[in-house]
């Protein structure tokens, strides 16, 4: 079976987590990746027996050069490999790439059918563009920190920027994929972690966009809300079971839910306090909330799931890493996988978020040996004779 992106070719050289998982999705779905450890620069000592779990995601499918880039020699090598292939990932900064003549204005010219897709911190534009690659810093911007967590406690960061930027990447390099198999140009593609960020909170950002200046929303949205101020008290809202684990209501339209929660939660369907829309949201929102925190606490976590599941009820269970961890609706969609590992026998580890009926994503290989491909590579991608490659080991320029 082919592979959507068989016959592309990516160079990997990222640094970061978030920006080689973008590769490694490229490589599921049969694209070419060949990732470059940069050997000047890394110090590594005797290998590791712990499972590197973190290297068999970010790099699986992939082949590794070792390269010494910070010699002439190792250079030019890199530059050849830029002009053989057909998209560029990276994440490294804008004056590190154009010391190796790798930013987009120096490949451009020597393959101008590139792909260079790069993960910035704040965008290519802009007074800011040249600031650090670091989610952290991106999420402190987009203002959405301060109003995740319960009023008086600490903003909160989620962490989930980094991972909008892996994928609105990925989608970036196939969109500009498709263009230039329609007109031969290859492009610049890049996503920040402040637009992925400002992304991430796109329903709260777009609401504070739309309202004006006066209106009393607008506080609402710059201020944390504390579990007992929604507005509607089964949706969107959190309680406590008896176990300690936490209930979420997503129930918007009560009147349609309220016959099925009332009698699961011990209230009297026909309790003339909640008998309406407006009474359970407005006139005795309070008392109802009051009434809900009681009621959840009378039974553990797995009865509600039980019960939600049941009922066909819009609501669910807060859980920790160990549900999804063995969730059989994890498995048959193959979001985690068990494998044999050669080294360290049977393992878990994540598996693929996007589903594709005719050319779906495969793990081909775990994540390869620092410089696993080289020769390969060399020889392969630039045509390089064995005793050059011999000659090019020798002076310590590859690994």
């Amino acid at each position: 079976m082919s592979a959507a992106l068989d016959d592309v070719i990516v160079l990997d050289l990222t640094d970061s987590y978030f920006a080689a998982l973008s590769a490694a999705f490229l490589a599921d779905f049969g694209a070419k990746v060949i990732r470059v450890e940069r050997i000047a620069a890394t110090n590594e000592g005797p290998e590791e027996r712990a499972w590197n779990y973190e290297a068999d995601l970010i790099h699986r499918n992939k082949q590794s050069v070792a390269l010494d880039c910070s010699t002439e020699r190792g250079r030019e090598l890199l530059c050849e490999m830029v002009a053989r292939s057909d998209v560029l990932v990276t994440d490294w900064l804008n004056a590190d790439l154009a010391v190796l003549d790798l930013d987009y204005q120096s490949v451009s010219k020597s393959n101008p059918g590139l792909i260079f897709a790069r993960i910035s911190g704040f965008g290519p534009e802009g007074p800011d563009k040249d600031l650090p690659v670091i989610d952290e810093l991106a999420a402190a911007r987009t203002g959405m920190m301060p109003i995740i967590q319960q009023p008086g406690q600490p903003p909160v960061y989620t962490g989930a920027g980094k991972m909008h930027a892996a994928v609105m990447l990925g989608f970036g390099v196939v969109t500009a994929l498709i263009h230039r198999q329609a007109t031969g140009e290859g492009q610049e593609v890049d996503t920040s972690l402040f637009a992925a960020n400002m992304y991430g909170a796109s329903l709260d950002l777009q609401a504070f966009l739309a309202i004006n200046e006066d209106d009393p929303q607008r506080d609402r949205l710059l201020n944390p809300i504390s579990r007992l101020d929604v507005s509607n008290p089964i949706s969107g809202s959190l309680y406590p079971s008896a176990d300690g684990r936490w209930v979420t209501l997503t129930m918007p339209d009560t009147d349609r839910w309220w016959p099925l929660l009332a009698p699961a939660v011990g209230i009297d369907v026909d309790d003339e306090r909640f008998d309406s829309h407006e009474k359970r949201c407005v006139t005795n929102r309070l008392a109802l909330i009051e009434e809900l925190e009681a009621g959840f606490q009378k039974h553990p976590g797995s009865h509600w799931r039980q019960l939600f599941s049941e009922q066909h009820m819009s609501a669910d269970v807060i859980e920790q890493f160990d549900f999804p961890a063995d969730d059989p609706q994890v498995k048959v969609n193959r979001y985690i996988l068990e494998l044999d590992h050669p080294s360290h026998g049977n393992i878990k580890t994540l598996g693929f978020p996007i589903y594709m009926s005719e050319s779906p994503a495969r793990l081909e290989s775990l994540a390869p040996c620092v410089g696993q491909h080289t020769e390969k590579v060399l020889h392969e991608l630039l045509g390089y004779p064995e005793d050059a490659i011999y000659q090019l080991t020798a002076e310590g320029i590859i690994a």
